[in-house]
């Protein structure tokens, strides 16, 4: 059973917009600066078994990222840290761009994956993986005969 979305039909519609959660506006641009607005952009393409997802993740390292699967819901989320030997440093900035923080993204994929679906690769600051689609259960044809007095 598929969770019906608000504002859209597709399977991986933003799962915290479909509840219309109040919004953190500019929360990621304090963060990571003028460039949130690039990170965790997302493709997701349709194949005939499943979805092939490719979403971007740059400048973490893969223990940086971590995927959670609950209740039909797989959460991806991303936290940087500064290295100590960067925040002691002392000096005359003219600019800087690298914060420490946090972000994720969530996806309704169904209650039918399980964890071991899900083979997560995370290649040059892209992490790829698939989800399957729900089988379609054959609809079975019943004939309900009434029986005839007389």
């Amino acid at each position: 059973m598929m969770m019906p979305s608000i504002l859209g039909e597709n399977l991986f519609d933003d799962f915290m917009n479909d509840f219309r959660l109040p919004a953190f506006p500019d929360v990621d641009k304090e963060l990571y600066g003028k460039h949130a607005k690039n990170l965790m952009k997302t493709d997701v393409e349709e194949t005939e078994k499943g979805y092939e997802v490719d979403m971007d993740l740059p400048g973490f390292k893969k223990d940086e990222i971590q995927m959670e699967l609950n209740d039909g819901v797989l959460t991806i989320s991303a936290a940087k840290g500064l290295d100590k030997d960067e925040e002691d440093k002392k000096g005359n900035y003219i600019r800087k761009e690298r914060y420490a923080g946090s972000m994720s993204r969530s996806f309704y994929v169904g209650k039918h994956v399980t964890v071991e679906d899900v083979h997560p690769k995370y290649e040059n600051g892209i992490l790829s993986f698939s989800v399957p689609k729900e089988e379609a259960k054959p609809v079975e044809e019943k004939k309900n005969y009434i029986s005839i007095e007389g």
